[in-house]
């Protein structure tokens, strides 16, 4: 086999082994990639969500929807997206900044009856904010690590 030959089917083999590599890159990112739907797209039937297939739904925690259980544990609440609402029920510890008004993703299974079992609630942060360094630094000062944690 000549040199010329050989560089080529190295070139070659390069090649299709990058090409398996990238497929099976694309494949995992498929497989764990989950979007969340709006309450709308759950309700008018836009997401395949049958056979308990896991899915997420967002928005927010209608005010006044809340109802927590003596034991604190279990709690029903209604995801809106100011459109149309979702009675989810979760049985767990919320997250600290889970209140009523406030953004969420709810990951679990829909129900029947249109009713959302979720096994996992995650609460969204508020979009305003700001490390501390970057706040420093829109008010013109220098921030020192650590210097937040000071007392006067």
């Amino acid at each position: 086999m000549k040199t010329r030959h050989k560089r080529l089917a190295i070139i070659v083999s390069g090649v299709i082994g990058l090409t398996v590599a990238v497929l099976l890159v694309l494949n995992a990112f498929q497989s764990n990639l989950v979007f969340f739907y709006s309450p709308t797209e759950v309700l008018e039937g836009k997401v395949a969500a049958g056979a308990g297939k896991t899915i997420r739904i967002g928005g927010l925690v209608e005010q006044g929807s809340v109802k927590r259980s003596a034991d604190g544990l279990k709690v029903d609440f209604v995801i809106t997206d100011l459109n149309k609402k979702l009675p989810v029920h979760y049985e767990g510890l919320l997250p600290d900044l889970f209140r009523e008004g406030q953004g969420v993703v709810a990951q679990g299974r829909l129900q029947d009856g249109n009713r959302f079992a979720a096994s996992e609630v995650l609460a969204k942060h508020d979009e305003k904010y700001m490390p501390p360094e970057a706040a420093q630094a829109l008010k013109g000062g220098t921030f020192t690590p650590g210097e937040e944690n000071k007392k006067p």
